[in-house]
Formats: C-alpha cells, sequence, structure tokens
C-alpha cells in the first residue's frame, strides 16, 4: 500500500473513532447515564466498491 492511501485511511479512522466516541457520549447523556448497566455495542464498517462488510461487536462497560 501507498503512503497516500495508508495516510487517508488513517485520516478516516481517526475521524470515526473521534465521532464515534462523540456520538455514545452524547447517547448515554441524553439517557441519564444507564448506571451500572452494561451497553452492547455494534460497530459495521462498509465498502461497497469492494463488497466489504466489517463488523465489530463488544460492550461498554457500564458507568458506576
Amino acid at each position: 500500500m501507498n503512503d497516500d492511501f495508508n495516510m487517508s485511511m488513517r485520516k478516516f479512522l481517526k475521524q470515526v473513532g473521534v465521532t464515534s466516541q462523540q456520538a455514545i457520549e452524547n447517547a448515554v447523556r441524553e439517557a441519564g447515564g444507564p448506571a451500572g448497566k452494561n451497553l452492547k455495542i455494534k460497530a459495521v464498517l462498509t465498502i461497497e466498491e469492494l463488497g466489504m462488510e466489517h463488523v465489530v461487536e463488544g460492550e461498554i462497560k457500564g458507568q458506576s
């Protein structure tokens, strides 16, 4: 992979990480911060031109 591709991909992934964290924090805040409850989370990344779909599932620990 060339440097331009890698830099472009890293920039995109950084944007995904930062904006996703902000969206999750806002949703938790608006829901009143479900104390003690773990939150199931799923992220889906697609590249239509390549027919690619990547799914990451996990859990975020609830606030004490």
